[in-house]
């Protein structure tokens, strides 16, 4: 048996690291509580996100606090998953770059980084971009990250199924429309792309999907909340909806991969040789 009890959490968090570090703790103490073993943090958890996706600094806004891969916050961040699997989002520093990346820890240390490879809007302002999707093994069997955005571009997660991970873990600050933005969170058409990139990864690759995400408000952003545990066929076994809160599903992963590939394998039947890739990019509008 393979069975795995995860959890995506949808919470707020802000500039004050110790503010942020009691609301993770306390997510991670109801986790465990709950008999959780992965869990997943939202995007920018650790010092918060960008003010703003129009002026990313914001007026009088230093931006995410910048922290060591390696430094004291990590390892803060690592004795409280003890036992857990527990992935968290952070600005990570690195010589005289700032990546927004996400950290896959235990109580031994880091397993894993990844650095945002896609970013939208006027994020590349405060970020250097990632390049690479990879996949790694945990006490809780293999995994890959990846950070909002990337979601959104089928070849980051098919990279990481690919590469043979079981379980997808995305870690979001995913706002609600910037135009148009729907009085009711649960109308709004980003949120119902958030929720619609969530299953068709999964469903695509037939693996298992974590979504966490930022929820209130921060600056200008109003985010969509909506975390979420997904399985191999695309439906949903948790969800948060547009509030803040722990959705938690157990799953015996193996046996849910090998159901959902058995007859139709995605994977397997792929065609690469028939996927012609343009040498050069279609012109907008086309």
């Amino acid at each position: 048996m393979t069975t795995l009890r995860m959890a995506a959490s949808a919470a707020a968090f802000g500039r004050d690291l110790e503010a942020d570090f009691a609301t993770v703790a306390a997510v991670i103490a109801e986790a465990r509580e709950r008999g959780v073993r992965l869990l997943a943090l939202p995007e920018a958890c650790l010092g918060g996100y960008l003010l703003s996706l129009d002026t990313p600094d914001g007026a009088g806004d230093a931006g995410p606090p910048p922290l060591d891969r390696d430094g004291p916050e990590i390892r803060r961040l690592a004795a409280l998953a003890r036992e857990m699997t527990v992935i968290a989002g952070y600005c990570e520093a690195d010589g005289g770059q700032r990546y927004n990346s996400a950290v896959c820890v235990t109580g031994d240390g880091v397993l894993a980084n990844h650095r945002k490879v896609h970013q939208p809007l006027g994020e590349n302002a405060s970020y250097a971009s990632g390049d690479r999707f990879d996949a790694f093994d945990t006490p809780v069997g293999r995994i890959g990250m990846m950070i909002c955005y990337d979601k959104a571009f089928p070849e980051a997660a098919r990279a990481l199924a690919l590469d043979g991970a079981r379980v997808g873990v995305c870690v979001s600050a995913w706002p609600g429309a910037r135009t148009r933005p729907a009085a009711d969170l649960a109308q709004d058409r980003w949120k119902r792309r958030f929720d619609l990139f969530d299953r068709a990864r999964a469903l695509e690759n037939q693996m298992v999907w974590l979504s966490a995400n930022q929820s209130g408000t921060f600056g200008s952003l109003r985010f969509v909340a909506g975390a979420k545990v997904v399985d191999p066929g695309g439906d949903i076994l948790a969800d948060t909806g547009i509030r803040e809160g722990l959705a938690v599903a157990e799953l015996d992963v193996d046996e849910a991969l090998t159901t959902a590939r058995r007859a139709m394998g995605h994977l397997r039947d792929r065609r690469p040789d028939a996927y012609r890739v343009p040498t050069t990019p279609a012109p907008a509008g086309a």
